[in-house]
């Protein structure tokens, strides 16, 4: 399975190239499923060869030798990340498919959106530093071009400020991977654990809170989010949706991979208080809004506050809900995103005071929105019940109670601003400039329709399959927690 481990990346890179030059619409799109179906399976068959023998698959291309050679590594918990990247970025592909039509397209859109992708899959698969980095740049470059692609001016200011604070994680990023390479002549994970901890407390002390901002600044934790409110709202709606399901959680990641493979444990209290923190900082924005999609944005970094609780706590069980809720947060806040989208696209508005009644005018819409909503609440028996019962369970068992007491909180604020989108845009009676179209919202776009129900469809799998995926992350977290086995697989590809 070494051999398909590096597909993910490759396929779309070469399909973005290939879309450089084919510049028709119906051609690109074609290329784009194709080369999104083809990683998805590839993905695939690596995430069951990893389940079914709780191997570690390695990939090394270049031909370089040892430290300087690009590793790519599919563990537990970066199998099953690219294969829901992939999941959610075809399905939100096939939601633009629906927004645009011959005249609003730009042949930049497709190729610029399989670099995103590949810059995703990069990120989880990157087996150094350096290369982590080189994903981060491809992930910067491509979330600006689609945020600013159709060239309005709130897009251009928000595109501005995003890109400012991504250039600065950027600079942070790449001091902190020099002065870790100056003071152990390596940025590889399989070699760097075992070199940071033989340096001094100061120096181990200072690199670690390098990594922490950088990837802070990208995962958006407080306090260090206030890009991400202020330009996922401007995107277009599928970019939106993408960014907000998946870019984050890159971050997420790095943080998980910084915690328990290069500075396993340290600083738990610090990240401990930044995931509380954060939780609640977001939740108490998104109360506050009354545009659905500054809500929504506000409620990625309240979410995000829990996934960073969990990997403050440490320890397997919580590792494990964190892996859980990291995956169940994906498509039930894309889907929320993709939802809006085709409120927009409808109203031309995504503020509270300009919809009312859509239960009544598109009842499925309605339900639509309901079940990730309800999902991001921890609704039971909904998939982010599931998340937060663990999440509480692996606080109370490491005796966080007043993180646990914070969480709960946040929950219910969080169904509260939920039920304030429902209030507003859902209930009471269809307002007269509630939908332009005099066709159901959903017959007037199917192509947006079908993808918003197929991601709302898989978190609903999610909660059904809740037992097997959290038997998973369980696997998962244990092959985090165990470095020596991460590090004997990547030396036995050498």
């Amino acid at each position: 399975m070494s051999s398909l481990v590096a597909l993910p990346i490759l396929i779309p890179l070469v399909a973005a190239a290939l879309m450089l030059v084919v510049r028709n619409l119906f051609a690109q799109r074609a290329i784009s499923f194709a080369a999104l179906l083809s990683s998805l399976a590839t993905a695939t068959a690596v995430l069951v060869d990893v389940w079914n023998t709780g191997d570690i698959a390695v990939s090394r291309l270049g031909g370089w030798p040892g430290s300087f050679a690009i590793t790519l590594v599919s563990d537990g918990l970066s199998s099953v990340l690219v294969v829901v990247a992939l999941v959610v970025t075809a399905t939100v592909l096939l939601f633009a498919v629906g927004q645009q039509t011959p005249d609003e397209h730009s042949p930049y859109y497709h190729p610029v959106y399989m670099a995103l992708v590949a810059g995703i899959s990069q990120a989880f698969l990157a087996g150094d530093l350096f290369n982590l980095f080189v994903a981060f740049e491809v992930l910067l470059m491509a979330s600006y071009v689609l945020l600013t692609l159709e060239g309005n001016r709130e897009q251009i200011r928000s595109g501005t400020t995003y890109v400012v604070l991504n250039i600065i994680e950027s600079v942070v990023l790449v001091m902190a991977v020099g002065l870790i390479f100056a003071a152990t002549g390596t940025v590889s994970f399989a070699e760097l654990p075992e070199r940071i901890a033989a340096l001094p407390d100061g120096v181990r002390m200072g690199l670690h809170l390098l990594l922490l901002i950088a990837f802070g600044i990208k995962a958006a934790v407080f306090p260090l989010f206030s890009w991400l409110p202020d330009s996922y709202p401007t995107a277009p709606s599928s970019a939106s949706a993408v960014f907000a399901g998946l870019l984050t959680k890159v971050g997420v990641y790095c943080l998980i991979r910084v915690q328990t493979l290069l500075f396993p444990g340290e600083l738990s209290n610090l990240v401990m208080v930044v995931g509380v923190s954060t939780m609640a900082i977001g939740v108490l924005g998104a109360i506050s809004q009354h545009d659905m999609k500054r809500i929504l944005s506000f409620h990625i970094i309240s979410q995000i506050g829990y996934m960073v609780f969990g990997l403050g706590i440490g320890g397997a069980v919580a590792i494990a809900a964190t892996i859980f809720y990291l995956i169940h947060h994906i498509p039930v806040k894309t889907s929320l995103f993709l939802v809006e989208g085709i409120i927009e696209r409808n109203t031309g508005s995504s503020s509270l005071d300009d919809v009312s009644g859509l239960a009544r005018k598109s009842p499925l819409l309605a339900v639509l929105f309901l079940i990730p909503a309800m999902s991001l609440a921890g609704f039971p028996p909904l998939s982010g019940f599931l998340a937060k019962f663990a999440l509480v369970r692996g606080g109370l068992s490491a005796e966080q109670y007043i993180g646990v007491g914070v969480a709960i909180v946040v929950s219910l604020l969080t169904l509260v601003s939920m039920v304030k989108i429902w209030v507003g845009a859902f209930w009471g009676e269809v307002a007269p400039s509630s939908l332009n179209n005099s066709g159901g919202v959903l017959r007037q776009h199917r192509s947006m329709a079908s993808a918003t129900a197929i991601l709302v469809g898989f978190t609903l799998v999610i909660a059904v399959a809740a037992g097997p995926l959290y038997e998973f992350a369980t696997r998962a977290s244990d092959q985090l927690l165990d470095i020596e086995r991460y590090i004997s697989a990547v030396r036995s590809a050498s």
